[in-house]
């Protein structure tokens, strides 16, 4: 019950002082205000960009690998080495295929940007093309809105066939039906088969609104589908029933055996995958985290002297109150724990005053700029534990004092 009562105390106590002298509660509030406000709408601000860019990685899967010519990496790129490497190819493509065995599905694909498709009067300009082998429905993350995806004859046979993305569809065709129409793509009649549901942009650019999927087969009469420009890649979906480690050393290994490489031979080909991005994120927001700590922290210094100076005045206004205390049984550390819990709220009601500019701001920015940032009940939470822990070291020394205060001397002050 003591405590209860040391907690209601100096809650008293706080919002007396807080009455008694608004302005210098306030301003002396203010440095912990703008420090908290720092560090929470940094983390907040990271963390919906972590979470929307972690989904945009999802979407490629996490138990997925692509081999491709040149590597993802970041930072200092040594172009030299990747330059004379081969593409990937359809020999590669076919060996894989028939050799390896904890595998979802495996696809060749390639791509081309910036084509115009038509139908009868209405036309969709920058499209993005994308061919890829019978396993795409396997090694992609989609639905279909409308339609369905290709059969085992149609992409074997190369039948003119596509499947399109909502905003072509909802561009050449203004909501109405698709599937059954045929447009014009690349001078030829391709007939739609499916539309793939609407996805909306996302962080990585991997939203299938604007891509038109063909058939490989049907692509190699419209272009060279081993040229370099089109960024050829074959993509690898592992088995769930093993860790991608296995999957990744069991592809390493055929392929160095398709290319013929030598033991200790450098490999001439990369296997990319979707952790790598996302060590590559983490890497990023980890450095920004600390860079708003850095801002949050002197702002948060600055306001933990004041409410220390805040705490010395106050115990230098109530030192008769305290000695009156003291003579009537009041021990130490009952005169220690109140001055520190009005510290600690004196720091919670700047860290909430914080939190609440923050959450203006995500609306502000949600309303004009159309970007939604979303305060995490975490980084709430940890607005609230550095008040308290910011509080409590600032009214330590204030309140140790007046704890060791004789009773006698502070009646007589």
């Amino acid at each position: 019950m003591i405590i209860f009562r040391l907690i209601g105390e100096s809650f008293r106590f706080a919002f007396d002082a807080l009455r008694q002298n608004k302005l210098r509660t306030m301003l002396s509030l203010l440095a912990i205000t703008i420090g908290i406000f720092t560090i929470i709408s940094v983390f907040s601000a990271v963390d919906t960009f972590r979470n929307k860019l972690q989904s945009s990685v999802d979407k490629l899967g996490s138990n997925t690998i692509f081999v491709q010519k040149w590597p993802w990496i970041f930072g200092d790129f040594p172009w030299w080495k990747y330059m004379n490497r081969p593409q990937p190819s359809m020999r590669d493509f076919a060996a894989l295929r028939e050799r390896m065995t904890n595998v979802e599905g495996i696809t060749y694909e390639v791509s081309t940007s910036n084509r115009t498709v038509k139908y009868r009067s209405s036309s969709v300009e920058g499209a993005y093309i994308s061919a890829a082998s019978q396993d795409f429905n396997k090694t992609w993350n989609f639905e279909l809105q409308e339609g369905r995806y290709f059969t085992e004859n149609e992409g074997k046979s190369g039948t003119p066939v596509c499947l399109l993305g909502a905003d072509i569809a909802d561009g050449l065709f203004n909501g109405g039906e698709a599937v059954g129409k045929q447009v014009q793509l690349m001078g030829r009649r391709v007939t739609v088969v499916g539309v793939f549901k609407k996805e909306g942009e996302d962080m990585l650019g991997t939203s299938l609104d604007k891509n038109i999927n063909i058939p490989i087969t049907f692509a190699k009469g419209l272009f060279d589908i081993q040229n370099e420009r089109y960024g050829p890649q074959i993509t690898v979906r592992g088995s769930d029933r093993v860790s991608l480690e296995e999957v990744e050393s069991e592809l390493r290994g055929l392929m160095r055996s398709i290319h013929r490489l030598k033991p200790g031979q450098e490999d001439d080909f990369s296997l990319n995958k979707t952790t790598m991005l996302s060590n590559q994120l983490n890497l990023m927001f980890d450095a920004v985290d600390i860079g708003g700590w850095v801002i949050g922290i002197f702002s948060i210094l600055v306001g933990g002297f004041s409410i220390a100076n805040i705490m010395f005045v106050s115990v230098k206004e109530r030192t008769n109150i305290i000695g009156i205390q003291k003579s009537l049984g009041a021990k130490n550390y009952f005169i220690l724990l109140q001055f520190i819990f009005e510290s600690i709220t004196l720091c919670i009601m700047g860290g909430i005053l914080g939190i609440f500019f923050v959450y203006l701001f995500t609306l502000a920015l949600g309303i004009f700029l159309d970007f939604k940032i979303v305060l995490y009940m975490k980084n709430i939470n940890l607005g609230l534990w550095i008040s308290v822990i910011i509080g409590t070291i600032s009214g330590f020394w204030p309140a140790f004092s007046a704890s060791r205060l004789d009773p006698v001397e502070a009646i007589r002050s």
